[in-house]
This record gives C-alpha cells, structure tokens and sequence, in this order.
C-alpha cells in the first residue's frame, strides 16, 4: 500500500478516535510527504521509496534530538511528547536491523569495497547508505565502520 494512502487512512482513524497526540504526528508526516511531493526530487508527483524513507528516518531523528534538547533542559513533558511521536512515525519505517546484523553486512560491505584504512569510510558509507536505507540509521553504520577500519 502506498504511504500517503496507508497515512491518509490512519489520520481517518485517530480522528474518529479524537487521538490528538497520535493526529499530531501523522499529519507532520503528511505536511513532510506534501512538501517533497511539490519538490524537485519527483518530476511525475509521486515519491519514490527511497525518498519517503529518508524524509520518515529525518522526522524520527528531528524527534529524537529534541527529546534530548527537552530533557536536558528538565522538561520531561516535551521530551515525552516527542518521544511518543517518533514512536507513531518509526511504526511506518521497515524494521530496523539489530547490531549483530548490522556488523555483519557493514563487514561484508568493508571486504567487498577493500576498505582497509579510513581514509576509504567514504567508499564504504556510500554503499552501505544505499544498501542499508531505512534498515539502519546513518550513525549506527558510521559507528561499526569506524570500529572496524580505525
């Protein structure tokens, strides 16, 4: 099912619900979708997956960030809001690799390219993005990367 149409009905949903948190998130997914849809990455109006991968994964990280921002500044309550919204939109995004998985396809990918300093983590992220999109976040890979080539 497509993602706007799969949004679209669970906005439906938790407005028949009067789920005021849960609208919240599902329509900044819609207003991140609409923007990119407008935008220049599609020239047909529909969004690519890959595309609608990266945009749900920023809106998760945006959450997150600001979480951490709240709850350093003691304001539990933010930070809880937030939390709970990255929650709503992570339930769209493909499960997400566990470390060992990740570390094992990281690497494969370092044997594959013939990573053998770090001066080649460019060559390895770049694959590794495109293999691992919206599996695995971009800090996580870089993380295991730098452990296995510094």
């Amino acid at each position: 099912m497509d993602l706007a149409v799969k949004i679209n009905d669970d906005l439906k949903q938790a407005m028949l619900a009067r789920d005021k948190r849960k609208l919240e998130a599902l329509r900044a997914i819609k207003a991140a979708l609409l923007l990119a849809k407008t935008g220049k990455d599609t020239s047909s109006g529909e969004i690519p997956e890959e595309v609608e991968l990266k945009i749900l994964q920023k809106l998760v990280k945006q959450r997150k960030e600001s979480a951490e921002i709240y709850k350093s500044q003691n304001r539990a309550d933010l930070a809880d809001e937030e939390l709970y919204q990255s929650a709503i939109i992570e339930a769209y995004l493909p499960e997400q690799m566990s470390q060992e998985e990740l570390q094992v396809l990281v690497k494969e990918i370092v044997d594959q390219v013939g990573a053998t300093s770090m001066k080649d983590m460019g060559k390895v992220m770049g694959m590794a993005s495109k293999k691992l999109a919206g599996k695995a976040d971009n800090k996580s890979i870089s993380g295991i990367v730098r452990g296995l080539l510094g």
